[in-house]
């Protein structure tokens, strides 16, 4: 079921980085529930490409691609191929990311340097992609930022710090490209039952002698007693990419189930 009407993005196509699991995932399903056409990019062509197939068979509105959100001609080349086979884009969701668990006290100047190029310049190379193919037409940019980049975790201090990164770089560009008729959101997901979710489970695992089963169910939201899904967090991202949305501009609208009160 999608709580958008299947013809609020009819027609039009968006570019979803990091699209091949998880929260990619969940947002190519829900644009295309809402009508819409999806180039899917991913650093993992085969995970595209099997994204691709199980959520669209017949392959009419979606196209996987490879590509590397730290390389802009990569993504250049992606809405190259995107127009040529979708249309003119008119969305694009900047989701690919990563994170490590490591101690604050342990970060070494590579590893912090890392998850700043794919988690903030990958997203700038992304929104600027998308604004220099809108050309002057009306578009909306969908930033994956986190509940992270708001209230900070333990052992994740450049990735609290690349999200808030990205919740400013929201604002910013929102605030920029107005007057070219792009429109600029962010949103924060918590804690949503996706691969990432069960690694981070994983690592704590074998950092406490708990099991990963027992640590990955209890990361949920209080209030809602159980996992978001990938395509709830999509369904939020679809709206923010369809008219309905205009007047959201430079937000960072939190989906974590009421855990981040602001």
């Amino acid at each position: 079921m999608s709580v958008l009407s299947d013809e609020a993005l009819a027609g039009r196509a968006v570019v979803v980085t990091g699209a091949g699991r998880g929260i990619g995932a969940g947002i190519v399903e829900a644009i295309l529930a809402a009508g819409g056409k999806v180039a899917l990019v991913d650093l993992d062509r085969r995970a595209a490409e099997a994204a691709a197939a199980a959520l669209d068979p017949g392959g009419e509105r979606t196209l996987p691609l490879s590509g590397d959100v730290t390389q802009p001609a990569t993504l250049q080349m992606a809405v190259t191929a995107a127009t040529e086979s979708l249309g003119p884009l008119s969305g694009w969701v900047n989701n690919a990311g990563i994170v490590q668990m490591i101690p604050a006290t342990d970060y070494s100047p590579q590893k912090w340097e890392r998850e700043f190029q794919v988690n903030v310049a990958g997203v700038m190379n992304g929104a600027q992609a998308a604004y220099r193919t809108f050309a002057g037409r009306a578009g909306a940019i969908v930033n994956i930022a986190s509940n992270a980049g708001k209230v900070g975790f333990p052992n994740m201090a450049a990735y609290n710090a690349t999200k808030a990164a990205v919740i400013n770089l929201t604002r910013s560009l929102a605030k920029e490209w107005a007057a070219a008729k792009v429109n600029v959101n962010a949103v924060c997901p918590g804690s949503v039952a996706t691969p990432m979710l069960r690694e981070v489970a994983d690592q704590l695992a074998a950092e406490t002698g708990r099991t990963a089963e027992s640590l990955f169910a209890g990361m949920v939201p209080a209030q809602l007693g159980r996992h978001i899904t990938p395509r709830e967090v999509g369904q939020v991202v679809a709206f923010l990419l369809s008219d309905a949305a205009t007047i959201i501009r430079g937000q960072s609208i939190n989906v974590d189930g009421g855990e981040t009160p602001y």
